[in-house]
């Protein structure tokens, strides 16, 4: 069974038991448990319910286990050609590893 969610404005598959690297959730401890209610399509064995947009009743729990992981390093490189102008900018995301624990369905 596996679910298509919308976690802080990203889509990701879930199943039970998987380890998502979300956007980082403000203000969550370690342990703390985490509902996502805006799921978009869930499959059971084969049996695929897509929702209108979202899926009446259905819910996603999942654990976090560390809200502070930063990601890789994207250089972002600006240069206009014969004019000397170079500008170099880096960005590193910060994330909110979660496990997910059921798929509620309605």
């Amino acid at each position: 069974m596996y679910a298509i969610v919308e976690m802080q404005g990203q889509q990701f598959k879930a199943e039970a038991g998987r380890r998502l690297f979300i956007h980082r959730v403000a203000e969550t401890e370690v342990g703390a448990t985490l509902e996502f209610d805006k799921v978009l399509l869930i499959d059971n064995d084969g049996d695929i319910t897509v929702g209108t947009p979202i899926v009446e009743g259905a819910k996603v729990v999942v654990e976090v286990l560390d809200n502070s992981v930063r990601g890789d390093k994207v250089l972002v490189f600006h240069k206009k050609r014969r004019k000397g102008y170079k500008k170099l900018n880096g960005h590193r995301q910060d994330f909110t590893l979660v496990v997910v624990k059921e798929i509620v369905n309605a």
